[in-house]
């Protein structure tokens, strides 16, 4: 009879539902006073030396600008004289390109260009025409492939923005773009314009194609093989342009970096505030913690 009993319980435990498991859980372990000491030791380091480089590479960023814009300026001349806005081509092509750079923390400057971009592209005088994109820089070519502007992205150089840009490397970069033989009516070349050590916007640079120089209705008066001319005027122009947003966004950029890191410093300053408070707590009751082992001990003796 005992024997019935316990196996009819043993066949009642197995076919009771099971109930919910029980666990653990230990508190995520604190921080020790050696730790605190360090991390408020390290915090703002980083961006207060990044901050100090960025403004000691900033003045002679400037420096580059100002000798790019006359590249710039003179490209303006060229097409302000020969009137190629009022070329009888139609302007059916357009190749974008968008400069910037490789490296991060600086703000919203990559997206600024690759916005600028977009737009000018969906709702601008892109709208309903022939569109190729050209990326300067890593960050506006991932900037760029996203939605519908990973069609039109044709061509992207790296290693863009790590020093001052020069001439020679803007040469070779439109000698790449040229080397690919992209059939365009004009170039626009979307870049960072540099307004003030804390300001910046997105602008374009236009270079007109030597179809478009040819049939401007001034360039006659150069008395020259209108075709020679026009083909070197406009191959000479896009890297004066590309020079000249290049240089300028680089200027644009080093002062987002250097603004970018004083806001990452200021935000770390307050962290430090409070893990000195966190520290100057937990040491008090290390303290106190002391105090009373110590005068137990004596009470006890």
């Amino acid at each position: 009879m005992l024997l019935s009993t316990s196996r009819t319980a043993v066949r009642a435990v197995a076919a009771a539902p099971s109930a919910a498991r029980a666990f653990s859980s230990t508190p995520a372990p604190q921080a020790t006073l050696r730790e605190l000491e360090s991390r408020i030791k390290s915090v703002g380091k980083i961006t207060k030396s990044m901050k100090m480089v960025a403004a000691s590479r900033l003045a002679r960023a400037q420096r580059s600008m100002t000798d790019a814009k006359a590249y710039g300026k003179a490209n303006d001349a060229v097409f302000e004289q020969s009137e190629a806005s009022k070329s009888e081509a139609k302007v059916e092509k357009i190749l974008y390109i968008v400069a910037s750079s490789d490296r991060g923390l600086c703000g919203g400057i990559h997206s600024s260009v690759a916005k600028a971009a977009r737009k000018d592209i969906e709702k601008g005088e892109g709208a309903g025409k022939e569109i190729r994109v050209v990326a300067l820089g890593e960050k506006p070519k991932q900037q760029m492939a996203r939605g519908e502007g990973a069609k039109a992205l044709e061509l992207s150089f790296s290693q863009i923005g790590k020093s001052v840009p020069t001439f020679n490397d803007a040469l070779a970069i439109a000698d790449k773009i040229e080397a690919e033989k992209f059939d365009f009516d004009k170039v626009k070349i979307i870049y960072n314009k540099f307004l003030s050590v804390i300001s910046y916007e997105a602008s374009a640079l236009e270079i007109y194609s030597t179809k478009a120089l040819q049939g401007s209705p001034a360039f006659a008066a150069y008395e020259v093989d209108s075709d020679e001319l026009a083909g070197d005027l406009s191959s000479f122009a896009l890297a004066n342009a590309i020079y000249a947003g290049l240089v300028e966004g680089y200027a644009a950029e080093i002062s987002a970096r250097r603004n970018a890191m004083e806001n990452a410093s200021k935000n770390a300053d307050e962290m430090t505030g409070k893990l000195q408070m966190q520290f100057n707590r937990m040491r008090q009751a290390a303290i106190t913690n002391e105090l009373v082992d110590i005068i137990t001990g004596a009470s006890a003796l």
